[in-house]
């Protein structure tokens, strides 16, 4: 019988799988997509190009469902429904501060980002210099006034942001291609070959980490077949059509600034539209899913969850203002790196020992040996093999690429998980 925990959604909550779709739209279509679609044309052919992005969202498709399902079947965000794993105490001080701090920051970053290309930008259009600090202060708060709104906020947000986004990058390809772009893909090699495993490695990085959280948002469908369904159309068109965007652009233009490449498209204020939409629509989603593990942090529920995403906002803002943020990228790199192996706790749990029963879903007081175990193993993992510590000096010698790292990292974790579960859950329950 599953206990209430204050983040339940009632069924006048719940929303229309378009809606939710929509808000996958808006998550993927960002400036990192575009900047990693750009890196990945430099090394591959375009076809093996479209191959590695289809295969890397499918993949993320596919564990993005599973995380959904539970989400939808149990009405609770990732941070809480992780304590049926690794315990209430595991998910609280463990998922939920990782979580937390990784959205925190992200959001403190994606601010930064839009505040210097705004102000870079705003200075070329009309010679009008605006402190960076100024500009991702202002556009901070403007995107956490959006996410404080919850998904009322963000489907009001993707509804208006993604069929206009979708406008201007498509006028902004077009633009680029008619001038001089076609010729220089007609005659375009790789100029930096990259491996079709990097790629689909690189593909797979880019959302993997959304589909860890994806309760967060899919809690909200009326039905698993919803799940699937946004999830899919949400997914997969998008993420193919951003990277490959962004590959194009790339090569056509010659830079990975995406603010250079916007810019260059003839009218500067289309360009500076885009970059503000692609990074408003992502950071909403860091701020919302911020706020909802700080409220599991602190102890506290659904209903203060805006006061938490409040605070989980300014402090992003704030330390996208004085600017340490640079400083502390490869430490949130590192916490995004573990956070897939999660799933993969969190899937055997459900999906295979409960056999996706909701009705078999419980959350474990504690903290629990098997889930907790299980998920540093996988983080450990999926940071040696996904190429995480190769930028860590101290690390290095920790580095041992294989594979794809979060996948890696996922399936230990869910193997483990079934063997420890069957080894040590019975003897820690009794």
């Amino acid at each position: 019988m599953k206990e209430s925990t204050g983040f339940e959604i009632k069924a006048e909550e719940r929303q229309s799988w378009v809606s939710i779709a929509m808000v996958w739209i808006g998550s993927v279509i960002c400036v990192p997509a575009l900047m990693i679609g750009g890196m990945l044309g430099s090394g591959l052919t375009m076809g093996s190009l479209i191959a590695a992005i289809t295969l890397g969202y499918a993949l993320i498709c596919v564990f993005m469902i599973f995380m959904g399902m539970l989400g939808c079947d149990t009405g609770l965000p990732t941070a809480v429904a992780a304590s049926g794993a690794l315990g209430e105490k595991g998910a609280k001080y463990i998922i939920s501060a990782i979580l937390a701090i990784s959205c925190i920051g992200w959001f403190g970053i994606q601010a930064s980002v839009c505040g210097a290309s705004f102000s870079s930008m705003v200075a070329d259009m009309t010679g009008v210099s605006i402190p960076v600090w100024v500009s991702s202060v202002v556009w901070g708060i403007i995107m956490l006034l959006t996410a404080c709104f919850r998904f009322a906020g963000l489907k009001w947000l993707n509804n208006i942001a993604v069929p206009l986004l979708g406008v201007v990058l498509a006028y902004t390809l077009i633009y680029t291609l008619v001038n001089g772009g076609t010729e220089a893909l007609s005659g375009y090699t790789p100029t930096a070959p990259m491996s079709f495993v990097s790629a689909l490695s690189a593909a797979v990085g880019s959302f993997v980490v959304a589909a860890a959280i994806s309760g967060d948002y899919c809690r909200f469908a009326k039905s698993r077949k919803d799940v699937v369904k946004s999830s899919i159309v949400g997914v997969l068109p998008a993420g193919l059509l951003i990277l490959l965007i962004g590959a194009i652009l790339a090569i056509c233009t010659g830079s990975y600034d995406i603010s250079v490449v916007l810019a260059s498209s003839g009218l500067p204020l289309i360009g500076l539209i885009a970059l503000i939409l692609a990074t408003w629509t992502t950071n909403v989603s860091n701020a919302y899913s911020g706020g909802l593990s700080l409220s599991v942090l602190l102890g506290q529920d659904e209903k203060k969850s805006q006061v938490t995403t409040a605070i989980a906002g300014v402090v992003g803002t704030v330390l996208a203002a004085v600017g340490i943020l640079n400083s502390i990228q490869g430490f949130l790199s590192l916490l995004s790196a573990i956070v897939p192996a999660l799933m993969g706790t969190m899937i055997a749990d459900y999906w295979i020992i409960r056999r996706g029963e909701p009705g078999q879903f419980r959350m474990r007081s504690g903290f629990y040996a098997p889930g907790v175990i299980s998920f540093l193993a996988g983080a450990l993992v999926a940071c040696m093999t996904g190429g995480t510590f190769a930028s860590i000096p101290f690390l290095a010698f920790l580095n041992v690429p294989f594979f794809i790292g979060p996948i890696n990292g996922i399936v230990v974790s869910m193997v483990l998980y079934m063997v420890l579960d069957r080894a040590l859950g019975r003897r820690q329950e009794s």
